[in-house]
């Protein structure tokens, strides 16, 4: 007997139904997989018979046929042995299964019938529903992320046995519903504030303005000065994540299996850390089946990159092409994926490899030489594509000591959020998100400067040797500087602090 039963699969982060194929024939007992299985599928002959036996079924003699159409499309995980189990239980005819054409199957078994939480539920259960798939049923783990779907019932189950005595018609069970609304509220609770850090106050301004325009942003200080600690805090004063932003975000974390199973949703922009022995694939993306690198992983948040220069050099080149548009492509011999990538790059330095050169009260032991080889380690395309570069000198003993609490993330976030939103009204319709990203046409339109501003940007032209990209950097910084002060002409209080941004000068 031929059963056909509804599924679906992802490559990178695009999903497609899957059609899961049982045919019964008479002979020898065995099974065969096809349509491009990797070696998780193909194991889940031995997987799927304990599960049916060990769920109180009998499992049937014959020889089983399992096709995964399309079967020209590789297919990955293990998320089929539901559907593989069912098909063999009803080709059997030992169940009687009514769902079939309206019902979606996904998840993976244990060998004693339970069901255990699989990866990309979420892009999928979204896919199933652009096909017209009303209902999905999943592993209780993938409920609430599953649920997200408001367009699909979804049904949870925690084995075997309760899914086919639900897909017969024999075990009512009525579709897993959340609060939406609570699910994506935004939650504080022990989230790093920046009235914990004392002192740096031009550091806690300059990563202000970062975020307001969505600027790229380089520390350099010595060991002890507060680099991460800064950092960290970088994602309490961006504004809150957008419906369709946290769709995006689970999407990747759900087909990356890197979301929490308490939640199930990316509520808060993401913090990536990647250490400096991370290759470039970890960074950028790949495999064999690509997959999402730590620059996707940092969607919509902060890729920190502590100990910039230790990174090998092959890895920061390949950071150019995301920090220009905002994705990265991986090609293979058999298909060519496209991830998103649209991150603040945070970086952090020691400005010499002790740490203490320019430092008052601590000897710098490196020659010179020592010190120009290592800041050679940072090409200068990608120090060009940084609109920060931000001195953060060690803290003074009162400044150490003082028990005043500096400005909170709340309030921060209140100007960011004022500021992004001039820029969401001036961009509206365009697919700039913000200052940061605007082409050149987009800065001679919006970056108009009176005339003092125009005077002061002339001499620093003149003095300072500008390079043309520097000089364009120069004036998004100061559109975000003027959007804080709610300025809709550029002034030269902007342009002088976007300079002190930039201690490359040109």
């Amino acid at each position: 007997m031929f059963v056909k039963i509804n599924s679906a699969a992802y490559l990178g982060l695009h999903c497609y139904p899957v059609d899961v194929e049982v045919d019964l024939s008479r002979g020898l007992p065995g099974q065969s997989i096809v349509g491009l299985p990797d070696a998780a599928i193909r194991e889940s002959r031995d997987r799927v018979k304990a599960a049916i036996i060990n769920s109180g079924f009998e499992f049937p003699p014959g020889y089983f046929t399992i096709n995964l159409a399309p079967a020209d499309t590789k297919k990955e995980g293990s998320l089929y042995d539901l559907a593989i189990a069912v098909g063999i239980l009803a080709s059997s005819q030992q169940v009687s299964i009514k769902l079939f054409p309206d019902i979606a199957l996904i998840g993976e078994l244990s060998l004693d019938g339970s069901l255990r939480h699989v990866e990309g539920v979420l892009p999928m259960c979204l896919e199933l529903a652009k096909r017209g798939v009303k209902k999905v049923l999943v592993p209780r783990d993938n409920a609430i992320e599953a649920s997200i779907v408001s367009s699909v019932e979804v049904f949870p189950s925690e084995d075997l046995k309760t899914a086919v005595g639900f897909l017969s018609g024999e075990i009512p069970m009525m579709p897993y519903k959340v609060d939406l609304k609570k699910i994506l509220s935004r939650e504080d609770d022990n989230e790093a504030d920046f009235s914990d850090v004392k002192g740096q106050y031009q550091a806690k301004r300059a990563l202000e303005v970062a975020a307001a325009g969505s600027h790229n942003v380089l520390m350099v200080g010595p060991p002890g000065s507060g680099k991460t600690m800064l950092a960290r805090r970088l994602p309490s004063i961006m504004p809150d994540l957008s419906i369709e932003e946290i769709l995006e975000i689970t999407k990747i974390y759900s087909i990356a299996g890197l979301l929490s199973r308490r939640s199930s949703v990316m509520k808060k922009r993401p913090f990536r850390a990647p250490h400096h022995t991370t290759s470039d694939i970890g960074i950028i993306g790949g495999g064999r089946f690509p997959s999402p690198g730590e620059v996707t992983l940092a969607h919509y948040g902060v890729l920190f990159l502590d100990e910039f220069p230790e990174f090998d050099r092959n890895v920061l080149e390949v950071l150019r092409q995301p920090i220009e548009d905002g994705d990265v492509t991986i090609s293979r011999a058999a298909t060519s994926l496209s991830f998103p990538a649209e991150f603040m790059l945070v970086a952090a330095m020691n400005p010499c490899p002790c740490g203490n050169y320019g430092e008052q009260s601590e000897i710098c032991t490196c020659p010179p030489w020592k010190v120009q080889k290592y800041l050679q380690k940072i090409s200068g395309p990608i120090m060009d594509r940084i609109d920060i570069h931000l001195n953060v000198p060690r803290l003074k003993k009162d400044e150490l000591l003082s028990e005043t609490c500096g400005e909170p993330s709340e309030k921060i976030r209140e100007r960011v959020c004022a500021a992004r939103k001039i820029q969401r009204e001036r961009f509206a319709g365009t697919g700039i998100s913000s200052n940061s990203k605007m082409p050149p046409k987009c800065i001679k339109k919006y970056c108009v400067m009176d005339d003092k501003a125009q005077d002061l940007m002339k001499s620093a032209v003149s003095k300072l040797r500008m390079s043309g990209r520097t000089y364009d950097r120069i004036l998004k910084t100061s559109r975000t500087i003027a959007d804080l002060g709610s300025s809709e002409a550029i002034r030269s209080e902007h342009i002088a602090e976007a300079v002190q941004y930039r201690p490359d000068r040109g």
